[in-house]
C-alpha cells in the first residue's frame, strides 16, 4: 500500500517560487530531496477555500474535512501548533510531526506550560530548527523527555567553489526593511560608509508593508522582494552580507545561505543567530559604530576577507540533503516500523568516573576505560575527570568539604573550557546541582552509567538516595541490569539497559581455539579492589559454591583466586590466569538479579572462554543455551563441567558462537553509539538488546 504523507502549511504560506517564505523554502528544499517526495502532499492556502472569518481554523477544518475518508500516515504541521487538536480529532491514528520555526512561547496553543504538554503527550515528534527553540518550549516543563525532539535547522545546497570566484564590492542586507531586523543599524552605517569608502555598494533585498525604515539618499540600493534563487545569486557575487537582527531570530538563513556562496556574513549575537557562529563573524554589541568598524577591518584586508570567506563555505554543513535525510529518518521510523543507520557529526565527551589512577594498571580493563575505548574509536572527543582520585588528592582536615567545592569547580571549568556535547558521569554522586543546570542551560546531554545490581537491597541502601538524586536531572541512566525493579519510580522511562562492553584491544583471546590449556575452570572473585576478606558481618553465597564444587570435582583442573584461601588477582595476572584457562564461573555477588553481572562476563566471554552462569539471571535474554551454559543448582552444574571438560570440541564451538556475538554486538563501540543515539546527539542503528527491561 502506497504510504501517505501530508505536509501542512500555515494559512498563507506560499508555494510560489516568487513570493515562498521561510516556512515554504524548508519545506520545499528538504521534500524535494526526500526519498518520500512521490508520497508528500504539501497543503498550502492556495488550494483551501479562503473564508473572511477564523482564516486558520477553517483553513485546517477544510483540509480535515476534505480528506477525513482518506488513509494517511503521517501529517507534518510547520509553525503552527494550534492545529494539532483539530487534526487529532479527524485523525486519530494518524502520527503527528510539528514543526517550530519560531518561537514556541510566542505562538497560540504552545505560550502556556499544558498547551506544550499537550503538544508532547499528542505528537510522534517535535522538530526545532535551532537549540534555541528547543529549550524555549521546554521552559517551566518537568519530567522532561527531550529524546522525542530532534534539532534539524535549515539548509542549502551548496555550489562548488570555483564557481565562486568572482566577486563585486557589495555589502547586502537581506530580510524585513524594519528595525526589529537591525536594519536602521544598517543604513546608519551604510551612510557612514560612503563618506569612508565610496567604492563599496550598499544593497538591501526585502519589503516592509508596514512601518519602513527610509535610508539616506543615496546610501542604499533597495531592490525590494527577490525570490530566493535571485538571493543566492546576489550572495554569490558579493562579498559581505549583513544579518544583524535585534529580535531573537529562531535561527536565521543568513549566514547559512550567505557561508554557502562564499559571501562573508555578519551576525548579531541573538538567539539562535549564535548557533551560526562557526560561519559567520559575531557582533559582540550589534552597534553601529561596531559594524562600521568591523566593515572597514574586512574590506580594506582582501587576505582577511577571503581567508575567513573559505573558512565559513568549508564549516558550512547545513546541507539541505542531509537534513532531508534526517527527516526521512524519522518518517522511516514510523512507516517501516525501524530504524536506518544515519551517523551524523563527531561528538564532544565529558567523561566523569573512577578511572583508577590510583590502581596502577591493576583495573586497566575496567567498564570506564572500556567505554572511553569506544566513543574515541568512533571518532568522539573524550575528555575525562577521575572524580574518586580527585578527590582523595585534594581532602583538607579542617575543612572537610573543600575537596566537593574543588571539585565541583573543576568540573564546571572544564564545562566551560571543553564545551562538550554529553556529559556522561558513572558512579558519581558529588555534583552540585550548578553543575545540572549549567548543563541544561547550554544545551548540554547528560548521562550516568551505573553497574552495580539494581537489586531489592540497593533500594534499601543509602546509595540508593544518590542514585535517585542524579536521576532527577540525567536525560539518560544506562544499567548493566534490568531496571524492572524501578518501573513504578516516576523516572523509570529514563532507565536504559546496556550489557558490559567487550573491547577487542582488551579481550583479544582466543581460548577456545586451544585444547591444551593448563586449567579447566577459571574462577576468580572479590570482596573489593584492595579487600582479601569479607568485613565482618558479611556473607558471600559464591564463597561455599565455589569451594564445594573444588573439594567434589577432584578430576577438574581449577584456577580460583579470591575464594578457599587464595587471594583475588588484578591487571596482568588476572590475564595471565584467565589465558591458561578452558572454561570459567561467572558467579556475581548476592541475589541473583535479570540481566545482571560484573563487567568481568566480558573479560570471560570476550576471550572465548565457555561460560557457565545462574539461569536465574536470565541471561537467556541475550545469549541461547548454544552460546553461553546455564544451570539450575550446585549438581547440575558440576555434571555440566565435567560434560565439557571432556568434550573440547563441543565446548570450543559453543565458546566461540557467543565470542562472536559478544564481539559483534555488544562491544564498546557498538554500546559508546548506543548511548550517544538515546539521546539524540547521533542517529545510530539500535542493537538487538535495547529494549530489554
Amino acid at each position: 500500500m502506497n504510504k501517505k504523507i501530508f505536509i501542512i502549511l500555515p494559512y498563507k504560506e506560499s508555494l510560489d517560487k516568487n513570493i515562498a517564505g521561510a516556512v515554504s523554502l524548508y519545506v520545499k528544499d528538504t521534500s524535494n530531496y526526500s526519498k518520500y517526495k512521490k508520497q508528500i502532499r504539501i497543503i498550502s492556502s492556495e488550494k483551501i477555500n479562503e473564508k473572511k472569518f477564523f482564516k486558520n481554523k477553517n483553513y485546517v477544518l477544510d483540509f480535515c474535512n476534505k480528506y477525513k475518508d482518506t488513509r494517511i500516515d503521517i501529517i507534518e504541521i510547520h509553525n503552527r501548533p494550534e492545529y494539532i487538536p483539530l487534526i487529532k480529532k479527524f485523525f486519530p491514528n494518524t502520527k503527528i510531526i510539528i514543526f517550530f520555526h519560531n518561537d514556541p512561547l510566542s505562538m497560540r496553543n504552545s505560550e502556556k506550560i499544558n498547551e506544550r504538554q499537550y503538544i508532547i503527550d499528542n505528537t510522534f515528534k517535535m522538530i526545532f530548527i535551532s537549540h534555541w527553540i528547543q529549550k524555549r518550549f521546554y521552559i517551566g516543563l518537568k519530567n522532561i523527555n527531550i529524546s522525542k525532539s530532534s534539532i534539524i535547522p535549515h539548509g542549502v545546497i551548496k555550489i562548488n567553489s570555483n564557481k565562486l570566484k568572482k566577486k563585486e564590492k557589495n555589502i547586502l542586507f537581506v530580510g524585513k526593511l524594519n528595525k526589529s531586523k537591525g536594519y536602521h543599524i544598517f543604513c546608519k552605517v551604510a551612510l557612514m560608509f560612503k563618506k569612508y569608502n565610496s567604492k563599496w555598494n550598499f544593497i538591501s533585498i526585502g519589503d516592509e508593508s508596514r512601518k519602513k525604515i527610509y535610508p539616506a539618499k543615496d546610501s542604499v540600493n533597495e531592490l525590494g522582494y527577490l525570490s530566493n534563487k535571485k538571493v543566492l545569486e546576489y550572495y554569490q557575487k558579493s562579498e559581505i552580507a549583513i544579518g544583524n537582527s535585534v529580535w531573537n531570530e529562531p535561527l536565521g538563513r543568513i549566514a547559512i545561505e550567505a557561508s554557502s556562496r562564499k559571501c562573508f556574513p555578519i551576525i548579531s549575537n541573538i538567539a539562535g543567530f549564535s548557533e551560526s557562529k562557526k560561519i559567520a563573524k559575531v557582533l559582540k554589541h550589534n552597534t553601529a559604530k561596531e559594524l562600521f568598524d568591523l566593515l572597514k577591518k574586512i574590506t580594506a584586508n582582501k587576505k582577511f576577507r577571503k581567508k575567513k570567506q573559505d573558512l565559513f563555505y568549508k564549516n558550512n554543513d547545513f546541507d539541505v540533503k542531509i537534513l532531508s535525510k534526517e527527516i526521512d529518518f524519522l518518517r522511516s521510523e514510523i512507516l517501516n516500523n525501524k530504524k536506518r543507520i544515519l551517523i551524523s557529526k563527531n561528538r564532544k565527551i565529558l567523561h566523569i568516573a573512577n578511572f583508577n589512577e590510583s590502581s596502577e594498571g591493576r583495573l586497566y580493563y575496567s567498564f570506564a576505560k572500556k567505554l572511553n575505548n569506544g566513543f574515541v574509536k568512533n571518532n568522539h572527543n573524550v575528555e575525562i575527570i577521575s572524580d574518586r582520585n580527585f578527590l582523595r588528592s585534594n581532602k583538607f582536615f579542617l575543612r572537610p568539604k573543600l575537596h566537593i567545592e574543588k571539585f565541583n569547580q573543576k568540573v564546571i571549568n572544564t564545562l566551560k573550557n571543553f564545551s562538550p556535547d554529553l556529559l556522561l558521569i558513572g558512579h558519581v554522586f558529588n555534583l552540585d546541582k550548578i553543575i545540572f543546570d549549567y548543563c541544561k542551560k547550554n544545551n548540554i546531554k547528560i548521562c550516568s552509567w551505573f553497574i552495580d545490581s539494581l537489586s531489592k537491597e540497593f533500594l534499601k541502601d543509602d546509595q540508593n538516595k544518590k542514585f535517585n538524586e542524579n536521576l532527577k536531572y540525567v536525560d539518560k541512566c544506562f544499567v548493566t541490569s534490568s531496571p524492572q525493579i524501578f518501573k513504578r519510580h516516576k523516572h523509570f522511562n529514563k532507565l536504559q539497559f546496556i550489557p558490559n562492553p567487550v573491547d577487542i584491544s582488551v579481550e583479544n583471546l582466543k581460548n577456545f581455539e586451544n585444547n591444551s590449556l593448563d586449567f579447566d575452570v577459571f574462577c576468580a572473585v572479590s570482596h573489593g579492589q584492595n579487600r582479601v576478606i569479607l568485613k565482618k558481618g558479611k556473607v558471600d553465597v559464591r564463597e561455599k559454591l565455589i569451594t564445594e564444587l573444588n573439594h567434589d570435582l577432584p578430576q577438574i583442573k581449577f584456577s580460583l583466586f579470591g575464594v578457599d584461601g587464595f587471594e583475588p588477582i588484578w591487571g596482568a595476572n588476572f590475564y595471565y590466569y584467565l589465558a591458561k584457562s578452558k572454561m570459567a564461573l561467572n558467579l556475581s555477588r548476592g541475589v541473583y538479579q535479570k540481566l545482571y553481572s560484573s563487567d568481568r562476563i566480558a573479560s570471560l566471554i570476550g576471550n572465548g572462554l565457555l561460560v557457565f552462569i545462574d539461569e536465574k539471571t536470565e541471561f537467556n535474554k541475550l545469549f541461547t543455551k548454544n552460546e553461553l551454559i546455564f544451570f539450575k543448582n550446585k549438581y547440575d552444574l558440576m555434571n555440566k563441567i565435567k560434560f565439557y571438560s571432556s568434550n573440547d570440541k563441543i565446548r570450543s564451538r559453543i565458546a566461540k558462537m557467543a565470542y562472536k556475538k559478544y564481539h559483534n554486538h555488544m562491544n564498546n563501540q557498538i554500546i559508546s553509539n548506543y548511548i550517544l543515539n538515546c539521546v539524540n546527539l547521533i542517529k545510530s542503528k539500535n542493537p538487538y538488546w535495547h529494549n530489554l527491561v
